[in-house]
């Protein structure tokens, strides 16, 4: 349970973080920055798979 808590917080900053990049850099003209954004967003969205996947199913 703990670490289905984690893996949705972490992917949570990951996707956040990433957007905040992306928002920021936008006046730039390198890619590097867009590169590591869209990566930190891909990789929390996994993030937030994953803990939705593992999570415990409820019974109704």
């Amino acid at each position: 349970m703990l670490t289905t808590i984690t893996l949705r917080n972490v992917g949570t900053t990951a996707i956040v973080v990433g957007l905040l990049i992306a928002l920021l850099t936008l006046g730039t003209t390198t890619d590097r920055p867009f590169t590591l954004a869209w990566l930190l967003v891909l990789v929390g969205t996994g993030l937030r798979l994953e803990a939705a996947i593992r999570a415990p199913k409820r019974q109704a």
